[in-house]
């Protein structure tokens, strides 16, 4: 990046900003982005995404792990399950959730080392 003195102080030069703003990702996806890291702002979600990093859970066994109701698991899994971090598959009546991918993993694991350092 090309720096200039612009006012007194440095900034980019009207290339390097035009070259940013290409490379900028659309407002649209930048959005989504934003919503995605909202949910990990929830500590219920988190402590349920730490669960699932272990094992395939059903609701009833995650709440009585967790303290939580049954219900209040149950919304929480539907928020993560609309936002893609989990899945879920039926045994009979039994619903059972899980890590949705490795980029869930990832994102946790980043997560953890950033406020550890």
């Amino acid at each position: 990046m090309a720096l200039s003195k612009k006012g007194g102080f440095l900034a980019l030069s009207d290339e390097s900003i035009e070259k940013l703003d290409k490379e900028m990702p659309a407002d649209e996806e930048l959005y989504d982005l934003a919503e995605l890291f909202k949910v990990f702002g929830d500590s219920t979600r988190i402590r349920i995404l730490y669960a699932l990093l272990e094992a395939e859970m059903c609701v009833g066994d995650m709440a009585t792990l967790l303290g939580l109701t049954p219900t209040a698991c149950s919304h929480q899994l539907r928020v993560l399950k609309n936002n893609k971090l989990v899945r879920f598959r039926r045994d009979g009546k039994t619903v059972f959730y899980s890590l949705a991918d490795d980029h869930v993993r990832l994102i946790l694991g980043m997560g953890m080392e950033h406020i550890l350092e």
